[in-house]
């Protein structure tokens, strides 16, 4: 379960002096200079050890490149889980001065702020690697003031629909015909009229409830929603957001969603739309992680499929999560640091073949082919990329638990108008401790 999406807002005193320390020192490597050097990829490190730090759900992800780096290298490198909720904990301890060489970590804006960026991580401006991503995906996020402090090593989650194809197909509903939000709620309706529950979530675990307001505000996103609201000129309680906490309150009452929606967990919808006992989820890569480990690709190629949707069409809503980027930091020795920059530049140059064939992922480097075996509904996550406008965790500067009082609408002890007040309330606590204009 990607424990990364839930956006981090539980501010512990740690996280929260992290936070302010990122806006009084604007020294100390601010502006994040670029590094030395890039090391040639098989420079000898023999005697060099490196610590990555990964979340329970990245740990075995960098598997094929830590093998192949150390044969190529002579170094030594160990992969350090730490435990969920991966983001605080990660925060806490740097706050107090732990350090790791790399850590998997969300490259938002304001991710990269809650880590106090310019203090604590090394500039990956000028790495070898860019100019071979993918066009659309170069510049989609990492960067934080201008300078690039994370960089991506697999494609941005997209929150989308992802649906079975035999429920639909029995149900007399064409997937190219829903081709905005109106058309995706009425096939949703027609689903319920033919005995089948529209819509899946899971409602227990709590972090994908966000994802239904979220994709709601992908036009207004285009249009600078997010920009509005990290200036303090809109607010999660005015009418475009409040108008989208309002919408998925409304179905949910209509009976659109399962039964069990206040107990249902994320293992739950996966079996549910596998089953083909649901027609519709709205989810990002994660969840069609978990159904990769359920079925076959074969299996999951005949009955799952996906599109992005947003009010007016069919825009999707990028959220790169930690298993997506990788950051280094700045430990004071230059030896080491030097050492982190050479291995992203091997995981994103000659190991990187290896690394999406271990992973069955999509490539985002030019001259390296994405696996025969990536499943169709993974593909069309990827293709949809380059039209997608980014979330709230992607495009605000500081990421309040919208989830957890989502959650507690579905669970009756806040109303919709009260989840937009608790969100909004948090937003402008995290905004204030940022030092932001406006509050």
């Amino acid at each position: 379960m990607k424990k990364a999406l839930r956006g981090a807002a539980v501010v512990t005193a740690a996280v929260l002096a992290l936070t302010l320390a990122a806006c009084s020192d604007p020294g100390n490597g601010g502006g994040g200079g670029q590094p030395a050097d890039w090391p040639a990829q098989d420079t000898d490190l023999t005697g060099t050890t490196l610590t990555i730090w990964a979340a329970q759900n990245s740990n075995t992800v960098p598997d094929s490149v830590v093998s192949g780096f150390e044969k190529l290298t002579g170094a030594k490198v160990d992969v350090v889980t730490i435990p969920d909720p991966y983001e605080q904990s990660v925060q806490t301890k740097v706050a107090t001065g732990d350090k790791p060489d790399l850590a998997f970590w969300q490259p938002t804006a304001s991710q990269l702020t809650a880590l106090n960026a310019t203090t604590n991580l090394q500039s990956l401006d000028g790495a070898p690697w860019l100019d071979s991503y993918q066009p659309a995906l170069r510049d989609i996020t990492g960067l934080l003031n201008g300078t690039r402090y994370a960089t991506l090593i697999s494609t941005p989650a997209v929150e989308g629909v992802y649906y079975n194809k035999k429920v639909l197909a029995d149900a007399g509903i064409d997937p190219a015909s829903i081709t905005n939000w109106d058309s995706f709620i009425a096939a949703g309706r027609t689903l319920k009229k033919s005995g089948v529950t529209p819509f899946y979530e899971m409602g227990a675990d709590r972090w994908a409830t966000q994802w239904w307001v979220q994709v709601q505000l992908a036009d207004a996103a285009v249009e600078g929603l997010w920009d509005r609201v990290n200036e303090n000129k809109e607010k999660f309680t005015d009418p475009t957001i409040q108008g989208a906490i309002d919408e998925y309150k409304s179905l949910i009452d209509e009976g659109l969603f399962n039964d069990d929606i206040k107990t249902a967990t994320f293992e739950d919808q996966g079996d549910a739309l596998l089953a083909g006992k649901a027609g519709f989820v709205v989810q990002v890569n994660s969840f069609f992680s978990q159904l990769q480990a359920k079925a076959d690709t074969a299996t999951l190629d005949d009955t799952i499929g996906f599109f992005p949707i947003s009010p007016s069409g069919n825009v999707g809503t990028f959220i790169p999560d930690q298993s997506n980027a990788l950051v280094a930091f700045k430990t004071g020795d230059a030896k080491r640091e030097a050492a982190s920059r050479q291995l992203l530049s091997y995981w994103l140059g000659d190991g990187y073949a290896d690394f999406v064939t271990a992973q069955s992922t999509v490539s985002l480097i030019s001259g390296v082919d994405t696996p025969a075996g990536v499943p169709q509904a993974l593909l069309s996550v990827s293709d949809s990329l380059g039209s997608s406008v980014g979330s709230m965790q992607a495009l605000a500067i500081a990421n309040p638990d919208l989830y957890i009082f989502l959650a507690d609408m579905i669970q009756g002890t806040k109303t919709p108008v009260e989840v937009a007040e608790a969100t909004q309330s948090q937003f402008a606590e995290l905004a204030k401790a940022q030092g932001a204009a406006g509050f």
